[in-house]
């Protein structure tokens, strides 16, 4: 039986997640989309087929006729989407985070209390490069991690010979976020360490802006801690002269018997068996999007927990909320 799927939202992240639906086959499909936008949500069911076209998500969740809710909406309309959904009965996989402060997430959670399935599309931790590191450490091939640090560093924020920012072009609604870098980005990354690493506490965080175009912060550095004495930190800019204006992730995992590295295309192991793969990063993007989207197909399916179910996402929202208290910062909305 296929899975029928409304999808709310019809913006520019929408593309990628109706490119992994479609990955899905007969398995599931799209048949309705809403948003406010008639020419997004006209462009969007026009791309990929989708029959069901609707101005707001209450009007195409009355239609019935669906199985699950797909949420790419804005975050700050994430909860009372899924409290829509849940409404209706419907089992709902919400871009992340689950609402724009922990607060206001632990209080969806509770209000749930598990009466629908719900998984937050936390799609960074599904990219294939940082699955085979989480299998490397799983198998202890660099035995128990001690550092590690990640970092993401680009030009977007710094303006371009015609003065624009690539950045806030790509994604405009970054212009107007009071908590941009941590909130919108970096909220990735912190949830693959956890991934990767176990609990992770914020013990320091430092934040600063220099685009005037934004509310919101283009620069972090952040220290955690993690179990048995780990150290990792965490610098990111997009407000780096000299550095492409899209860059991805750097990352250094030590361990008493080797090491992980990131760089690039390419993931290596330091160690007794050294080696390194080489990945494909637009299919790595791509796929995550997929992965993401055939965990929440398997695990309606056969009942067992999501991998970013709503308790493991609110572990990621308190160490962003954490980054903000420690940088002074946790009045920003």
């Amino acid at each position: 039986m296929t899975l029928r799927v409304g999808l709310v939202g019809a913006g520019w992240v929408t593309q990628h997640h109706l490119a992994g639906w479609a990955t899905l086959g007969e398995r599931a499909r799209v048949v309705a989309v809403a948003d406010p936008s008639e020419a997004a949500r006209e462009a969007r069911a026009a791309s990929f087929g989708i029959p069901g076209r609707f101005a707001d998500a209450a009007a195409m969740m009355a239609a019935g006729g669906l199985d699950a809710i797909d949420v790419a909406a804005p975050r700050a309309a994430h909860a009372d989407l899924v409290r829509l959904a849940a409404s209706h009965g419907l089992p709902v996989l919400c871009q992340k985070p689950l609402a724009p402060t922990l607060p206001e997430a632990e209080a969806l959670v509770a209000e749930l209390g598990g009466r629908v399935r719900l998984m937050v599309h936390e799609n960074w931790r599904f990219r294939a490069y940082y699955r085979q590191a989480a299998a490397w450490l799983r198998e202890g091939l660099i035995g128990r991690p001690f550092a590690a640090r990640l970092s993401l560093v680009t030009s977007g924020t710094v303006p371009d010979a015609a003065g624009r920012h690539p950045a806030l072009d790509r994604q405009p609604f970054m212009r107007g976020e009071a908590r941009m870098l941590v909130a919108e980005v970096l909220i990735h990354q912190l949830d693959t360490l956890r991934m990767l690493l176990g609990p992770l506490r914020v013990v320091a965080c430092r934040m600063s802006r220099t685009c005037p175009d934004m509310l919101g912060e283009d620069t972090a550095v952040i220290g955690l801690e993690g179990p048995d004495g780990l150290g990792v930190q965490v610098f990111a800019s997009f407000a780096a002269h000299g550095a492409p204006p899209a860059a991805g992730d750097t990352l250094e995992i030590l361990g008493p018997a080797g090491a992980i590295r990131l760089d690039g295309d390419a993931l290596t192991l330091a160690g007794a068996a050294p080696r390194t793969e080489r990945f494909d990063l637009g299919a790595c993007y791509a796929g995550s999007y997929a992965a993401t989207i055939g965990h929440f197909v398997d695990r309606l399916a056969d009942g067992l927990p999501f991998e970013t179910d709503p308790a493991d996402n609110l572990e990621t929202l308190r160490l962003v909320e954490d980054c903000y208290r420690l940088a002074g910062r946790d009045d920003a909305r």
